[in-house]
């Protein structure tokens, strides 16, 4: 088993200014190959810190991934401080230099004296050139260590693991492979999720682990075999019957999000959706039309936030907001009929909640009614989220909850 770390370089990740994707991106990759990573780490600009953190790394693993320090400044010292620890020499290619100056130039620009150092490479180490920036990346290799050096910002590392390290691994290190599925579930916990599955938590190949993300419950199934084939067929009897067992709470495998399986639904069934949204504001609606082609099954959206427009534009009642209040299952369910009625589309689906702050008693934080109007009936869901006054997450899981709803009812109804 070939064993990695990866370490991220940059005193501004430390600070929380910038998302590190490049690691998850790089695990993924890693266990594709069949190349366990056992740990991670981040360390900024600092040489001490940068080549300790380094010897540490090899003194528990075959491999260091490093990304980023790799730039024109002074505080770039990734690649100084890899060739240091293993005691390569740093030397200028002016094949690499050109590239750079050509660079520049096809932008308006000269090249900046200190970007000359980029053209500095490890000497009898392997350079991976960047063909969307400037700073080439490097595997250091000795005494059945490596280090590769990568560039920093994700889409010139990406660019480069693609290109060539990818390759370059294949070619040395990468011994079988492991694959993984993600079965994405709605509407169960995971505690729940678990204990349907059980006996499989326990496997060793493919493994089955659960976890929980943004108001969902996922279950990883992950093999390692000599090939994807071999992989595949190991866990594809584990996935069909975990898909039985947990039935129609299983929405997708995989990237498919819910917003993603609701138009595919409309899609198959040919139907047309409008929305009626309160607390939610236009949230459903941004995720709908985050799929390429919704415009075929989405008609329109309405965001009616005061009680003045949810009587003017959908017909709610007065009588019913008075009654019952603008946070009720029975403005739900008119303001489902009204935007059916108002659009012609085959589906009214409707939200009205409280995001937080300000809810009490009765009517807390996080909750929201859920109306529908279509061919299977008229009906308003009571959903909580929870997580009290935190409105971000109240709204970003009350529309996946509105989702869910309407997924359902199409299966059933359609």
């Amino acid at each position: 088993m070939v064993t990695c770390e990866l370490l991220s370089v940059g005193t501004e990740l430390l600070l929380g200014d910038i998302l590190n994707t490049n690691v998850q991106y790089l695990s993924r990759e890693m266990a594709a190959l069949g190349i366990t990573v056992l740990h991670q780490s981040t360390v900024g600009d600092n040489a001490e810190r940068l080549s300790a953190e380094i010897r540490s790394s090899l003194s528990r693993s075959d491999m260091v991934i490093a990304t980023g320090g790799l730039g024109p400044t002074s505080d770039d010292i990734t690649k100084e401080v890899a060739c240091e620890v293993l005691g390569f020499r740093l030397v200028r290619d002016e094949g690499i230099l050109a590239e750079i100056e050509a660079y520049f130039r096809r932008r308006g620009h000269v090249m900046p004296a200190a970007n000359a150092k980029q053209a500095d490479v490890p000497e009898g180490g392997t350079v991976f050139k960047n063909s969307c920036g400037t700073a080439p990346g490097a595997a250091l290799e000795k005494d059945g260590k490596c280090v590769i050096i990568l560039p920093g910002p994700p889409r010139e590392m990406t660019a480069m693991f693609e290109q060539s390290v990818k390759p370059f691994l294949i070619s040395k290190y990468s011994g079988g492979v492991i694959v993984s599925h993600t079965i994405r579930t709605y509407g169960i916990g995971e505690s729940a999720m678990a204990l349907k599955v059980s006996d499989y938590l326990e496997n060793g190949n493919p493994t089955v682990a659960p976890y929980a993300k943004d108001g969902e419950a996922l279950l990883r199934v992950t093999a390692r075999a000599e090939n994807a084939e071999k992989a595949e067929a190991l866990m594809s009897p584990v996935i069909d019957d975990i898909k039985t067992r947990l039935s129609e709470y299983v929405y997708a495998v995989d990237s498919c999000s819910l917003q993603e399986t609701v138009v595919g639904l409309l899609r198959e069934k040919g139907l047309k959706l409008a929305l009626a949204e309160s607390c939610t504001a236009g949230y459903i609606a941004k995720r709908i039309t985050e799929i390429p082609g919704s415009s075929r099954v989405f008609d329109c959206g309405a965001v009616t936030y005061s009680n003045e427009m949810k009587t003017k534009l959908l017909n709610v009642s007065p009588e019913t907001i008075k009654n019952f209040g603008a946070v009720s299952e029975q403005t739900a369910v008119e303001m489902a009929r009204g935007i059916k009625e108002l659009s012609g589309a085959d589906i009214g689906l409707s939200v009205t909640g409280i995001a937080g702050p300000g809810g009490e008693g009765e009517k807390p934080d996080g909750l929201s009614y859920i109306g529908v109007c279509g061919n299977g009936g008229l009906f308003a869901e009571r959903f909580e989220t929870g997580r009290g006054n935190n409105r971000e997450y109240n709204r970003y899981c009350t529309a996946s909850k509105a989702l869910d709803v309407l997924r359902r009812f199409i299966i059933r109804n359609y």
